[in-house]
This record gives C-alpha cells, sequence and structure tokens, in this order.
C-alpha cells in the first residue's frame, strides 16, 4: 500500500447482460413455465398411486433381504434404489417427509455391504415410517405431527444403534 489515501475504484464490464437475451428467441416463456406447472399439479393425484406400489416395493425388497442375508449388498442396494425414488418424487409432489425419510434410509444403507440384525430393524422402522406419512397423508413437512415423527424416529434409531 502506499501512503496516498485516496480509493480507486474498479468497475469490472458487464459482459453477461450481453449474452442474455431479453424476449425473442431463447428467452424465459412464463407461459410454458405455468404449463409445466400445471402438469405437475395435475400429476400430484397420480403421485399416491405411485407411493403406493414403491411402498409395496421396498417392503418386498426388505423381505428379500430378509430371507436372503447372504446376498445383503444386491438386496440392500435394491431398498437404496426404490428409496432413492421415493425422496425425488415427494418432494416434488408436495410430500417433504417422504424426501427427508427417503433420504435418511439411502444415507443409511450407502456403502453398508451387509445387513446386521440392527440394520433390518432400522430399515423396518424407516419404511412403516414411510407407510404411515402416505396412509395418513401427511403431505408438505406434515406439521406438528410430521416433526414428532421425525423426532420419535431420529430417538428410536440412535437408541437401537448404540
Amino acid at each position: 500500500m502506499s501512503d496516498d489515501d485516496t480509493v480507486n475504484v474498479i468497475k469490472p464490464p458487464d459482459m453477461l447482460s450481453s449474452k442474455v437475451s431479453k424476449g425473442g428467441p431463447g428467452a424465459v416463456d412464463l407461459a410454458a413455465i405455468e404449463r409445466a406447472e400445471s402438469v405437475i399439479a395435475n400429476m400430484a393425484d397420480d403421485y399416491l398411486d405411485w407411493v403406493e406400489d414403491d411402498l409395496v416395493k421396498i417392503a418386498n425388497a426388505q423381505k428379500e433381504l430378509k430371507a436372503n442375508r447372504d446376498q445383503s449388498e444386491h438386496h440392500l442396494d435394491k431398498v437404496f434404489q426404490v428409496a432413492h425414488d421415493m425422496k425425488g418424487q415427494g418432494g416434488s409432489f408436495g410430500y417433504d417427509l417422504m424426501t427427508i425419510l427417503g433420504n435418511d434410509l439411502c444415507r443409511f444403507i450407502e456403502g453398508k455391504k451387509t445387513a446386521s440384525d440392527v440394520d433390518i430393524e432400522v430399515i423396518d422402522l424407516y419404511i412403516s415410517t414411510m407407510q404411515i406419512v402416505i396412509s395418513k397423508r401427511m403431505s408438505g413437512d406434515g406439521g406438528p405431527a410430521g416433526n414428532e415423527v421425525l423426532t420419535g424416529l431420529a430417538a428410536v434409531v440412535a437408541k437401537i444403534t448404540s
């Protein structure tokens, strides 16, 4: 630094503005966005059918895991894949709790090559909790009941994994 107390402000050129179109080809079409949002909103009713199917798939994958402990990695991957799909769809269709539960279950399974009795018990808890969320139609974050579900599940998982 020099002894000179003057400040020199350098304004960088605004190159981005020249590259973004305002109207015309390539511009954001608000009507298209509204149509897409409408399609997604109409699909929300279908989500409950899809998630019911996914709950059957994940329960069946868990049964296979229990029955074939010697092939744990393969069956854990099946449970993971269904939970991952459920995680992705939940928030898109207004079931944020399903996204949270699916994510937590994926993180629990991630990297496991085998499933202990405790692991299977934890996976059962997550699947049961997902079934409750859907059967009670706990959309959004589930409000106070949703918070209780997540807090209770976390406490039980912490207790049985310690």
